[in-house]
Order: C-alpha cells, then sequence, then structure tokens
C-alpha cells in the first residue's frame, strides 16, 4: 500500500471517530445529568478534543506527504470551504466544554449535584449546530475528490 492510501484509511477513520463521539456526547447529555454520569460525560468531551486533534494532524500529513500534493489543496476554495467547517466546528465545542467542566467541579464539590436542564438545553444546541454544519465537510470532500474548488 502507498502512503497516500493509507494517510486517506487514516483520515477517514479518525474522521468516523469523532464522529462516534460526538454522538456519544449527545447521548449522555440529558436532561437529569448528575453524579458519575458527568465524569463520564467529561472524558467523553476530552476524547472528542483529542480525537479532533488526531484529525487535523492526520490531515496535515495528507496534505504534506499525499498524492496530490500542497499545492492542490492551498489553491482549492472548497478544500478552504471545508477547513472553515471544521473551524465552526471547533468553535462550537468551546461553550459545552467549559460548561461541562464547571459541572464536573461542582460535581466533585457536591455528590448531589444535578445539572441545571437550561444548561444542558444550551449545551445541546450546541451539539445540534456542530451536527449541522459536519454535514458540510463530507459535501466539500466529496467535491474536493471530484476536483471542484480549482480556480
Amino acid at each position: 500500500m502507498d502512503i497516500d492510501l493509507l494517510l486517506a484509511i487514516g483520515h477517514h477513520l479518525v474522521v468516523f471517530l469523532l464522529v462516534g463521539i460526538l454522538a456519544a456526547e449527545f447521548a449522555v447529555l440529558r436532561p437529569g445529568l448528575s453524579g458519575s454520569r458527568i465524569g463520564q460525560l467529561a472524558r467523553i468531551d476530552a476524547a472528542y478534543g483529542a480525537v479532533a486533534a488526531l484529525v487535523i494532524l492526520v490531515g496535515v500529513f495528507r496534505v504534506i506527504f499525499g498524492a496530490s500534493g500542497w499545492e492542490y489543496y492551498v489553491a482549492n476554495y472548497v478544500f478552504w470551504a471545508k477547513m472553515a467547517a471544521f473551524l465552526v466546528m471547533g468553535l462550537l465545542t468551546i461553550p459545552p466544554t467549559l460548561a461541562i467542566r464547571r459541572w464536573l467541579k461542582a460535581s466533585q464539590s457536591d455528590a448531589g449535584y444535578r445539572v441545571p436542564e437550561a444548561e444542558i438545553a444550551s449545551s445541546r444546541r450546541y451539539i445540534h449546530l456542530q451536527a449541522g454544519v459536519l454535514v458540510l465537510i463530507p459535501i466539500f470532500a466529496a467535491a474536493m475528490a471530484r476536483g471542484y474548488g480549482i480556480a
């Protein structure tokens, strides 16, 4: 197997893992969140961040060492749209992550702590928005794979 194929496989696998972790976070982030579930959510959120960093790392390797060459990517407006969508996803993770860290701290100091439902609803909205932006990423990837985006 060549390096381009291995990088493509790796990139796709970590992206699918990212989507799975986002779904797990959404599943755990429900009204009535308290106790050990808050710690579980914090671990899922940390894994989400780590896997997002891995997506970026593998993506950078793919741009540098892939068969298309970095020139293809930097000149491709669809690539930059895909990067912008990923950046927006990253920015949308900030409010829920900060909230989860706050909840974890509160739960560690008060065993009976229960996350207010309004805060859960707010964080779930951010996850909905992330999922909506996420839909754009494979659309842009498919367009790039077919040669769209070259000026």
